[in-house]
């Protein structure tokens, strides 16, 4: 059985990971893990951070023993390469390349157990909300206003007012209850100064 785990645009050039990845290629997976706290290279992190969970994937997901694994396959490819520029004498200008990875490990059993599928997870039905408005406390809803979107809605805020919309500005069943884009901070913010 073979788990898979791939980790997208690492921020390290392919060529730094490789020095690490060749190290533990084909190791056991604790041992492994052993080998990456003792190498002495940024590249370590990402690595030992995709192994681990590789190896959560294989526990939880496949119920595989953590002591049967082995790293069977490793690839590092190249990424993204974002593109900068630094600035240098005579108003000139040199490319700086920073370069990403993507890194694909693949673990194995050492001694094959055979299982084949994932352990199927129970998952439940999403709750289903009911999108028709309901009358609820201080909330008044007609039933031809309902119907008839070009007339004004009724709501009643905390005070006890009644808050009319006749131009029903809210998209749907939404309704604007703060008045249109004329009013307000926005407005406020970018009023034209006399003077």
């Amino acid at each position: 059985m073979e788990v898979r785990a791939i980790a997208k645009h690492v921020k390290m050039s392919p060529r730094k990971i490789r020095l690490v990845v060749d190290v533990v290629r084909g190791m056991e997976v604790n041992q492994a893990l052993d080998q990456l706290n003792f190498i002495n290279k940024w590249a370590t992190k990402p690595v030992a951070k995709l192994l681990n969970s590789a190896v959560a994937n294989a526990v939880n997901n496949f119920e595989l023993d953590k002591d049967n694994l082995l790293i069977k396959e490793v690839m590092v490819n190249e990424g993204q390469t974002i593109k900068r520029w630094m600035p240098k004498a005579h108003g000139r200008a040199t490319p700086i390349r920073k370069r990403t990875s993507h890194i694909i490990l693949v673990l194995g059993e050492i001694k094959d157990s055979g299982k084949k599928e994932a352990k199927k997870q129970k998952i439940e039905s999403p709750v289903k909300l009911d999108t028709r408005p309901k009358e609820a406390e201080g909330v008044k809803i007609d039933s031809k206003k309902e119907k008839n979107k070009d007339k004004a809605v009724e709501l009643k805020d905390e005070k006890g007012k009644i808050i009319e919309d006749p131009r029903m500005e809210g998209r749907h069943d939404h309704t604007k209850m703060e008045g249109g884009a004329h009013k307000g901070f926005v407005t406020k913010m970018f009023r034209r100064k006399s003077g």
